[in-house]
C-alpha cells in the first residue's frame, strides 16, 4: 500500500542531527585526520576567482597587486599552487572583500596540511573523483539526492561490492581497494569530534534495486534503519508523487565551515563541480522543496524500509 508524501519533519534549512556513537559501529582505531591540501587549495582558488570576477579585475591587475606573474594567479585560482595567507589577504583587500571574508579565506589557506588522508588509495581513485573525496573530508554537511543507487556513505560492504563490480569504469583489480576506501569514508559519520552530518533523499526505486542480491539488500535495509536510529536523515520519495525538480539527475551539496558551499554532479566519465553560489542555491532549494512537498516523513520512510525487510527476511 502506497504512503502519501508527508510534510517535512526537519526545518526548511534542514539542519541535521549529529550521529551518536553506538555499539554496532564501535571504532577500532582513532579516525584518521581528513586533511587534504589539494582540496583546501581548490576551495581557496574558487573563492579568489569568484571575488576577482565579481569586481571585473583582470588577472594581470591581480598579479600586479602581489608582484607576481599572471601564471601564478592562474595557478592560485586553479588550486595548482599553495596560496600564501599574506597573498590571499592582499588580493581579497584589492577585490574589496569584507574583513570577515578576508580573515576567513586567509585562515583557510593557512590550514592546508602536507599529506592527504586518502593517499593509500591514490592509484585507484580517478582524477575527477579525487577532488570530491578531499572536499567531502573537509565538509561539515553533505546533502545527497540519489535517484538510482544509495549514496556511497550509506552502503554496506556487500552493496558497495555489487555496485562497483558492475561498473565498467572500474578496473577489476581495483574493486577491493575502492570498496575499502568507501568504507573508510563512512567512518567520518561516527567521528565524535568532527562528524559529517548527512542528509540523503532517495527515490523509492533505489530500495527495490537488488544490488549485490537480496541477502545483501536485507543487510542494507537493516543498516539504513540503524543509521536512522542513530540520527541520520534519510527520506524516500515515492514514485507515485510524479514529477519534481530533482528528476534531472543525482547531485550532492557540500557545506563547509570556512568556505562557500559547492554542488557536485557526477557524469559517466567525469564530474561537474558547481561553484556559482546562485546555482548552488538552486540545488539547495530543490532539496528543501523535496523535503517540504514530495518526500515521505522520517517515520514513513522507516515504514517503507521495514516493509521491504519483512518481505525478504
Amino acid at each position: 500500500m502506497s504512503c502519501p508524501a508527508g510534510k517535512a519533519d526537519t526545518p526548511a534549512h534542514f539542519e541535521l542531527i549529529t550521529y551518536r556513537q553506538h555499539d554496532s559501529f564501535e571504532r577500532t582505531a582513532t579516525l584518521a585526520d581528513r586533511d587534504d591540501p589539494s582540496a583546501v587549495r581548490w576551495l581557496v582558488g574558487v573563492e579568489l576567482a569568484r571575488y576577482r570576477n565579481k569586481v571585473k579585475a583582470t588577472v594581470a591587475a591581480a598579479a600586479k597587486v602581489i608582484g607576481c606573474s599572471v601564471g601564478k594567479i592562474n595557478h592560485m585560482e586553479s588550486g595548482r599552487n599553495q596560496q600564501q595567507p599574506a597573498e590571499v589577504t592582499e588580493l581579497m583587500r584589492f577585490y574589496g572583500a569584507d574583513q570577515a571574508d578576508i580573515d576567513r579565506l586567509a585562515s583557510l589557506a593557512a590550514s592546508a596540511g602536507e599529506q592527504t588522508w586518502w593517499a593509500p588509495w591514490t592509484e585507484v581513485v580517478p582524477d575527477w573523483l579525487r577532488t570530491f573525496v578531499g572536499l567531502e573530508g573537509l565538509a561539515v554537511r553533505a546533502s545527497w539526492y540519489s535517484p538510482l543507487v544509495l549514496p556511497a556513505l550509506l552502503q554496506v560492504e556487500g552493496y558497495a561490492h555489487g555496485a562497483t563490480a558492475e561498473n565498467i569504469r572500474v578496473r577489476p583489480d581495483h574493486y577491493e581497494r575502492l570498496v575499502a576506501l568507501r568504507m573508510e569514508r563512512q567512518r567520518r559519520l561516527f567521528d565524535e569530534e568532527n562528524p559529517l552530518r548527512l542528509m540523503a533523499i532517495i527515490e523509492e526505486a533505489v530500495l527495490d534495486r537488488p544490488i549485490g542480491g537480496w541477502e545483501v539488500m536485507k543487510e542494507q535495509y537493516r543498516h539504513l534503519l540503524r543509521l536512522i536510529k542513530l540520527g541520520a536523515v534519510i527520506r524516500v520519495v515515492k514514485t507515485s508523487v510524479g514529477p519534481h525538480d530533482a528528476l534531472v539527475g543525482p547531485f550532492t551539496v557540500l557545506d563547509f565551515h570556512a568556505a562557500q558551499s559547492i554542488a557536485y554532479v557526477e557524469l559517466v566519465n567525469g564530474a561537474v563541480y558547481v561553484q556559482d553560489q546562485d546555482q548552488v542555491g538552486g540545488y539547495t532549494r530543490t532539496v528543501t522543496q523535496l523535503l517540504a512537498k514530495k518526500a515521505l516523513t522520517q517515520d514513513q520512510t522507516v515504514e517503507e524500509i521495514e516493509r521491504r525487510l519483512a518481505t525478504v527476511a
